[in-house]
């Protein structure tokens, strides 16, 4: 389920090949932001599927492309690190989100190259738009042609603009799942064991905690 939620996560939010600049980004709505980057995913992926799935770096490069401008790493990170984010130092909070989404984005990047154009539908807001939290409801169609229903949590930040913090699929939430087994990795190894582990087996330590957290 995790690399499930990951893969769509940055499928339907995180990959155009040129990433809007930041005032553009702050006069767009969250649904014109989930709408534009899955839009823009179809042009960077479809018909280019066989050349990224044999050049990782390349799929990396493009999910670079946008996750800084309409991503909150650093805020979600704190949101994983839950209760040891306040025993965290700056320099450790800044090592632990780097680390974090350089070997997640490792993970996953793979089962991007299947992302097709047109799989992503975002639904309409329902009500006015709240101006400091809001949730972006899409349904995603999967190969199977089975209707998967994913939820963008975002927040405006002190700069004005709305950015992307959290998903939920059918219910489930990255930040809680990961939340949970960072905890437990924590509680074993301490902040700078973690940090140090995902430097250096990247998307084999978050292969590690899926499976010690029974693969959820």
């Amino acid at each position: 389920m995790l690399k499930r939620i990951m893969a769509l996560l940055a499928a339907a939010l995180l990959i155009p090949m040129v990433a809007a600049p930041a005032h553009a980004a702050a006069e767009q709505t969250p649904q014109q932001i989930v709408q534009s980057i899955a839009d823009q995913l179809g042009n960077a992926i479809q018909g280019h599927q066989d050349e990224l799935s044999q050049n990782p770096d390349a799929m990396i490069k493009i999910i670079d492309g946008i996750v800084l401008p309409h991503f909150d790493i650093d805020y979600a990170s704190l949101l994983v690190l839950g209760r040891h984010a306040r025993e965290a130092t700056p320099a450790q909070r800044v090592a632990f989100s780097k680390a974090f989404y350089d070997a997640l984005t490792h993970r996953y990047a793979e089962g991007l190259v299947a992302y097709t154009r047109g799989s992503v539908k975002v639904l309409p807001a329902s009500g006015p738009l709240d101006q400091r939290r809001t949730i972006v409801r899409t349904t995603v169609l999967l190969a199977s042609g089975k209707n998967l229903s994913v939820d963008y949590a975002f927040r405006k930040t002190a700069s004005g603009e709305w950015k992307a913090y959290d998903v939920i699929i059918e219910g489930i939430s990255y930040i809680t799942n990961y939340r949970n087994q960072v905890d437990a990795e924590i509680q074993k190894e301490g902040i700078d064991g973690l940090i140090k582990r995902l430097q250096t087996q990247g998307a084999g330590a978050i292969d590690t905690m899926k499976q010690q957290d029974g693969g959820h």
